[in-house]
């Protein structure tokens, strides 16, 4: 008897020729939500982030991209965190509060996405878990750097992002998952916007609390 992943995984659509499975479609539409709502700083980002999460994983599995799907499994773990953390800083006004990235901040960021590439993508050569080690790493590890930032509320995420999907497309091309490569398309698009919607609110926020400690 099939079991519901081996069935959400063996059936689906036909698009310009191309075979889509529901996983992947349904995984990646979730995903394309949660940027939606990650834009508007609402905690209903993580709960649609575990939904998209649980389908890719089985989707990554199956085309043997190992660090796509363990990063699946992490972002879970993040996804806990974010919740929490958004939770803790809520604006009645704003949704959750947002800011810029110190320069110390900054240079974590960089650094993580460095180190954690290198070491990942060794990692993935040494078990041959992954036929594409150096851009599969750099996604793995920039996911979780940009899922950590979002989670502190920091605007530099969006950017982390933006590196991500110009990994990512050609990437997902290549392993035969174009609705996947054309949904990272769409997310550039996405992300664009969100930084520049963060920054304002940054801004703004910052501009609130100044006034509030004159006061």
């Amino acid at each position: 008897m099939r079991t519901v992943a081996e069935w959400l995984l063996g059936n689906g659509i036909t698009v310009l020729g191309q075979q889509i499975s529901w996983a992947e479609l349904v995984g990646q539409l979730c995903a394309l939500a949660v940027v939606f709502l990650a834009q508007r700083r609402t905690l209903a980002t993580w709960p649609v982030q575990v939904s998209a999460t649980v389908l890719l994983f089985a989707v990554y599995a199956s085309a043997h991209l190992g660090g796509l799907a363990v990063r699946q499994v992490m972002i879970l773990l993040i996804s806990v965190y974010g919740w929490w953390a958004w939770s803790r800083r809520s604006d009645p006004v704003y949704g959750v509060v947002v800011r810029k990235a110190s320069g110390v901040e900054r240079l974590m960021l960089i650094g993580a996405l460095a180190i954690g590439t290198s070491a990942f993508a060794l990692l993935l050569s040494a078990l041959d878990a992954s036929w594409a080690p150096w851009p599969d790493a750099w996604i793995f590890v920039g996911t979780l750097v940009a899922f950590w930032a979002q989670g502190r509320g920091l605007v530099e995420f969006w950017l982390v992002w933006l590196a991500v999907d110009a990994v990512g497309v050609p990437l997902q091309i290549a392993s035969g998952l174009h609705f996947s490569a054309a949904i990272y398309v769409v997310f550039a698009a996405l992300v664009i916007h969100g930084w520049w919607s963060w920054n304002r609110t940054a801004r703004v926020q910052r501009a609130r609390k100044a006034l509030a400690v004159k006061a």
